[in-house]
């Protein structure tokens, strides 16, 4: 594994750093953001050409520097929105990684929290949706048509983030591989990897664990590209963003019957923070569906 792309040595020492170190799994996150980023702007703007969305209310300042109210397309706003869901993003996948993992997280609060480990997708997708549905309606634009425009994005931009999480070896990979019920036509990387100089130091089994990270990259671009040929539905706003948040449930729960994780009791069940929240967002998908399923 390559959790370190990049050392760039400084001539003098600064705050106790000799060098500056470029890691994959922030490298493929700014990928990830970046592609995100661009893909919801061109589509922002298509609907905004189309009259399917309506401008945005921006603040701005004059050149004489009184504050006044600009009307742009709302692709102007992702600039912002790219900031609040990279701040919120990590900032919420940090708290329900401490929260998964309360008991390590007393033992030693200050490693958690500024480790290069330990994020949480789906902590980082709730508060950064937050963030994002505020600044969305103070702006003035339809809150449903603008969650169709980048929700898919965002779903895409999963799957690169999960290739930085392989390459760094940061801990989410699957249980371990049964070399036993290995299909021919499937190479050894892809069915057991064994993260050779992963970021947390584990020595793993021979055999190998599943390389969950590749597989949710898979699907992830594969969902992804359905979603962005469903862009010209004839049902109501609302729609594709319903469907994508089933994709994510539907995806997630799949994925965790393979994936190392940590369990808890609900219910006299066994079961993950991810699948509890998996099974919510596709309850929230589906009854979105029967709700706007219907013609504009």
């Amino acid at each position: 594994m390559y959790p370190r792309l990049l050392e760039i040595p400084l001539p003098v020492e600064f705050l106790g750093m000799e060098s500056i170190t470029i890691y994959s799994f922030g490298a493929m996150m700014a990928i990830a953001f970046l592609t995100a980023a661009w893909l919801t702007r061109r589509e922002l703007d298509r609907l905004y050409l189309t009259g399917t969305i309506g401008s945005a209310k921006i603040s701005t300042k004059s050149k004489s520097g009184k504050k006044q109210v600009a009307q742009v397309s709302p692709a102007s706003m992702v600039g912002t929105v790219t900031v609040i869901a990279v701040v919120g993003g990590v900032v919420g996948a940090k708290i329900f990684h401490i929260l998964e993992n309360w008991g390590e997280f007393m033992l030693n609060p200050a490693a958690m929290i500024f480790s290069q480990g330990g994020l949480t997708f789906y902590g980082g997708l709730i508060v950064a949706a937050g963030g994002i549905i505020w600044y969305v309606r103070q702006s003035g634009v339809s809150l449903f048509r603008f969650v169709d425009a980048i929700l898919p994005t965002v779903l895409l931009a999963y799957g690169i983030g999960r290739i930085g999480c392989h390459l760094a070896g940061d801990g989410d990979w699957g249980i371990p591989a049964d070399p036993d019920k290995q299909p021919g036509f499937i190479p050894d990387w892809l069915w057991g990897e064994t993260y050779p100089n992963n970021i947390l130091g584990q020595t793993l089994p021979e055999s190998g664990v599943y390389p969950t990270s590749i597989y949710e990259f898979v699907i992830a671009s594969v969902l992804f590209g359905v979603l962005w040929s469903l862009r010209n539905h004839p049902f109501k706003a609302g729609w594709l963003a319903s469907l994508t948040i089933l994709f994510f449930g539907v995806e997630r729960l799949l994925i965790e019957q393979i994936r190392v994780n940590n369990l808890f009791n609900v219910f006299g069940l066994e079961v993950t923070q991810a699948e509890v929240i998996s099974v919510f967002m596709i309850i929230i998908g589906i009854l979105g569906l029967c709700v706007l399923t219907r013609r504009k």
